[in-house]
């Protein structure tokens, strides 16, 4: 028998409404949860007598088990392998940063050490980008928003999380509705998460964007447009055929005007393909009305079979240069991070025959770095 997730929120409220048990007590059961690893259900305190026996018969303190966890040679990034509870396996990494280092306008950083969590939201993924190793798995199945949400939970017993990207495996606007509530839980007690520091990207999920106003207002939306038009598009995101560049720049539009949010933009740098200083103006007037930050993506190989190779540096500084100058567009260059334990971007992958790691999350430069 399968068991539900403590932390599949909806799920849980409606049993203990069927049972007439006051929902205020679930944050309460994951507070427990979180606190007191290998607890048992039974040994939460202080609730309805009847609320025992439902949550011992539907749930667990958690679905899925940590299954390694593999630091960096520097020690900053920790890729994380997660078994769920239907035989498959995602991963999690996180990233510590010290915001102390370097200097902003000329002047000392403030700030301290933080770490960012990146998570999965589907095993695989249906979009089939070709510079990206998830998409080589196909798609297995979505995750639950409990599933989701027990990434955190893993990851809060090693250090303090105070940021989340949903830049691991999947698209998580095909995984709607567990996103969504993954990110109420992850915002609500126990976790607290300020919604500004939880990052969702997408490739572009049209009707998805336009529902995100209304039921993620606060949360920044990276987009993964990786070229300036879409027949480029087409050829390296097979996905993007079903939505036209011109549809989604006009959707992102609206979400702008809707949120008075910048959004991210993540352009992954493929030497040859759409790294010329041709592709920096193309994509210099798409964004030029938009408020927007410009992440540049050094292209991280995903194996023998790959035909797409790493933009030079000088390729990289000139296109970034051509935006920024030009187009008064902010951009950066992605820091890479965990490239020794392949947790760098693109190349999270999971051999699901032999359930162990080969791949990596998606890594960035701290997302919050962007917001200045």
């Amino acid at each position: 028998m399968a068991f539900r997730s403590v932390f599949d929120g909806g799920a849980l409220r409606t049993e203990f409404e069927s049972a007439g048990i006051s929902p205020h007590f679930v944050p309460l059961i994951w507070k427990y949860v979180l606190h007191n690893p290998g607890c048992d259900l039974s040994d939460v305190p202080s609730l309805p007598s009847a609320a025992y026996p439902l949550l011992i018969s539907k749930f667990r303190p958690l679905t899925s088990f940590l299954s390694s966890a593999l630091d960096s040679n520097d020690r900053l990034t920790t890729k994380l392998l997660i078994r769920l509870q239907n035989g498959n396996s995602v991963e999690a990494v996180i990233m510590r940063y010290d915001t102390r280092q370097g200097k902003y306008d000329g002047k000392p950083r403030s700030g301290g050490p933080r770490s960012t969590l990146c998570v999965s939201s589907q095993v695989g993924c249906k979009m089939g980008c070709k510079f990206c190793a998830t998409g080589t798995m196909g798609f297995k199945n979505n995750l639950s928003s409990g599933e989701i949400v027990e990434q955190l939970v893993h990851a809060s017993r090693i250090t303090h999380i105070r940021n989340v990207v949903f830049m691991g495996m999947g698209e998580p606007l095909n995984n709607y509705a567990a996103l969504v509530e993954a990110i109420q839980i992850m915002t609500g007690f126990p976790f607290q998460l300020s919604p500004k520091k939880i990052t969702v990207s997408t490739v572009g999920i049209i009707h998805a964007i336009n529902k995100l106003p209304i039921d993620l207002p606060t949360v920044n939306l990276a987009v993964s447009l990786h070229a300036p038009d879409q027949d480029i598009r087409c050829q390296i995101m097979p996905a993007a055929r079903a939505f036209p560049l011109g549809k989604l720049m006009d959707a992102l539009q609206t979400y702008q005007k809707n949120t008075q949010q910048k959004v991210f933009v993540e352009y992954i740098m493929l030497d040859g393909v759409n790294d010329h200083e041709q592709h920096a103006h193309q994509l210099g007037k798409l964004l030029v009305t938009f408020k927007v930050v410009v992440n540049l993506i050094p292209f991280n190989p995903i194996g023998n079979s790959s035909c797409f190779r790493t933009s030079s540096e000088e390729n990289v500084r000139t296109f970034q240069k051509v935006l920024r100058g030009v187009y008064n567009i902010r951009t950066t260059i992605r820091q890479e991070m965990g490239q020794d334990i392949s947790g760098a971007c693109g190349q999270l992958v999971v051999n699901l025959a032999e359930q162990r790691s080969a791949g990596g999350a998606s890594i960035l430069k701290d997302i919050e770095d962007l917001h200045i």
